[in-house]
């Protein structure tokens, strides 16, 4: 058996779904777009009171501007770029909405890759902040110790009188 003479049943096969190579633009729609960028804004504004904000600052430039946000790399923008307090450390951070998937961790290579290009002299960590795990995600990540995973928690309460 030739797996030439599948050829057309496997491409008609691959055609029906995403892969990896499939960019995120043409699966996220806009509500998951609209929850990320939310998520993105409540961390940037609450920066100082969570775990990452005792450690890093998100990036500024030369003039102190928070540049930082929506970082343009030439893979595409990452998400939040930090320094550590003490500059010696860069944080790649990477929202992601609902469930995460290993997809997720060469992403942040990427982008940690050009960091460590800007800044050649700083050692460069990456963190992945979603809602919920998967096994790939963690099976990923054991292999990746310089990238980590933070759980995200939305809490909403009504309060009547």
């Amino acid at each position: 058996m030739v797996l030439d003479d599948y050829a057309d049943e496997i491409a008609a096969r691959v055609a029906q779904r995403p892969t990896s190579a499939t960019p995120e633009a043409e699966i996220d729609d806009e509500v998951s777009f609209a929850l990320e960028r939310h998520l993105e804004d409540f961390l940037v504004s609450n920066w100082s009171r969570t775990e990452l904000g005792r450690k890093y600052d998100i990036y500024t430039d030369e003039h102190g501007e928070v540049v930082g946000r929506q970082y343009q790399t030439d893979t595409g923008p990452l998400d939040i770029l930090a320094c550590s307090k003490d500059g010696s450390e860069m944080l790649v951070v990477e929202l992601k909405r609902g469930r995460l998937d290993d997809v997720v961790v060469g992403q942040v290579l990427r982008y940690m890759g050009y960091v460590s290009e800007l800044a050649p002299t700083k050692a460069v960590r990456g963190v992945v902040i979603g809602l919920e795990d998967s096994l790939k995600l963690k099976r990923a990540l054991q292999q990746v110790p310089h990238v980590s995973y933070m759980r995200y928690e939305v809490k909403f309460r009504l309060i009547g009188e």
